[in-house]
């Protein structure tokens, strides 16, 4: 029994690399990004399609640590005092993005005739962008360093820190508890303390641990430490009620300073690729396709309509915060979507009697079709963009205005027929 066990663990694993070296490189090369192909490799062996496998839910499990490994390289480009200086981003547009979002996106849910309650919890599901899929599409775009790119990701961090406040919320709002202030400090007391403690170990033990290994000279040890070091901070962050790429991303952040950065980005970027792989074939897998064929139109109007409000919510905030028009688009369409979050989110909110399972289902459904539909959104907005110069082309001085967009491209428009009628009517009376 334990053999057949193993083999047919073994089967599973080699179905999975199969459909990723498949899908992959075919979506690739058609120009549509590995996401989507990650995420279509899993929808055909997921339920589904043919059904090679029957439970999403644990490879997602697993493979969330592609996600946590990803921050974690993130964070180690990142030093501390370049953190601090992106305080503002963090918690000045991150609070901006996240009210606008929550507002308008709640208005919508209202609108289309769910309830008030019902409305807010779909809606914070989806307000929460999937840092797996922005992430891996601003890696594949170049963008991660660039300062468009860095607002997002001190979006995406202030994000994180609401995991806590937000699950608190879920209970403040069960019409079962009676308890919830001091649930809520201690939660937050935990979290902090938990926070404190990363952030004390990373400062004085973990260049000493790293030089006292590298001093064995065995540097496979250095690749299990390096492993441990990301999965004991993530493991830590979950245990305190925060997010793991939370825990990760300090640890990185942490190490960003030390002589072995470089080394341990080597020895950990392996496991992030085919991680964060596996972690989009698991959404792909977990789409319900039942539920979503049953009440398509429904479901399809909700991720439409909760998309572009989303969109609009970010490219406003974008453009109030002093954004140029044309980053202001990219962003909102690589945050249009809901999170990995919403599923941790939703499941919370049925538990407390908040939503019943079928609206559980069918908000899940919308936020991971809203995930497989961004990378083929941006790829097929991109001509688009580029058409009325929406889309940066190479360098250019920032003193220079950007090409025509669409509404300037409309405003031109108008203004040169304007101009045409003015000179048809001074030729007309001969003025």
């Amino acid at each position: 029994m334990a053999i057949e066990a193993t083999s047919n663990d073994l089967v599973q694993v080699v179905t999975l690399l199969t459909a990723a070296v498949v899908a992959v490189p075919l979506f690739k090369k058609f120009g549509l990004g590995s996401v989507l192909g990650y995420l279509s490799a899993g929808l055909v062996i997921g339920p589904w399609g043919l059904k090679l496998f029957t439970n999403p839910n644990a490879i997602l499990h697993v493979a969330e640590l592609g996600v946590v490994m990803f921050l974690f390289v993130i964070g180690l480009e990142m030093r501390p005092l370049h953190l601090w200086g992106m305080r503002r981003d963090i918690f000045g547009l991150g609070t901006l993005q996240i009210l606008a979002c929550t507002t308008l996106l709640s208005l919508i849910g209202v609108a289309l005739g769910l309830s008030p309650l019902y409305s807010f919890v779909g809606c914070m599901g989806f307000v929460l962008t999937s840092t797996a899929v922005v992430m891996q599409l601003l890696k594949e775009r170049g963008e991660l360093g660039l300062p468009k790119g860095q607002k997002i990701v001190a979006v995406l961090l202030f994000e994180d820190l609401l995991i806590v406040p937000l699950l608190a919320l879920m209970v403040f709002l069960s019409p079962e508890t009676g308890e919830v202030t001091v649930s809520y400090w201690a939660s937050m007391g935990i979290a902090i303390g938990a926070v404190g403690l990363l952030v004390a170990a990373g400062i004085w033990l973990l260049n000493p641990f790293f030089r006292l290994l590298a001093a064995a000279g065995a540097r496979e040890v250095l690749t299990a430490a390096a492993l441990l070091v990301v999965l004991g901070a993530a493991l830590l962050m979950q245990m305190s009620g925060l997010s793991m790429a939370m825990g990760a991303f300090l640890a990185g952040v942490l190490l960003a300073e030390s002589s072995f950065r470089h080394q341990i980005e080597a020895d950990i970027e392996p496991f992030r690729g085919i991680l964060l792989g596996l972690f989009f074939i698991g959404v792909g897998m977990s789409l319900d396709l039942g539920l979503v064929l049953g009440s398509w139109r429904n479901i399809l109007i909700f991720v439409m309509l909760l998309m572009v409000g989303k969109a609009v919510s970010i490219y406003l905030i974008a453009r109030v915060t002093k954004s140029d028009h044309h980053v202001a688009i990219e962003r909102a369409l690589l945050m249009a979507q809901g999170g990995e979050f919403a599923f941790v989110l939703y499941a919370a909110a049925a538990h407390e009697g908040l939503i019943p399972a079928e609206i559980n289902a069918q908000f899940t459904a919308i936020v991971v079709l809203s995930m497989a539909l961004t990378p083929l959104v941006v790829v097929v907005a991109k001509p688009f963009l580029k058409k009325f110069g929406c889309v940066y082309r190479g360098r250019r001085s920032s003193s220079k205005p950007f090409k025509l967009c669409a509404v300037d491209w409309l405003w031109s428009f108008w203004s040169s027929r304007q101009s045409t009628f003015a000179g048809e009517e001074f030729r007309h009376h001969n003025y």
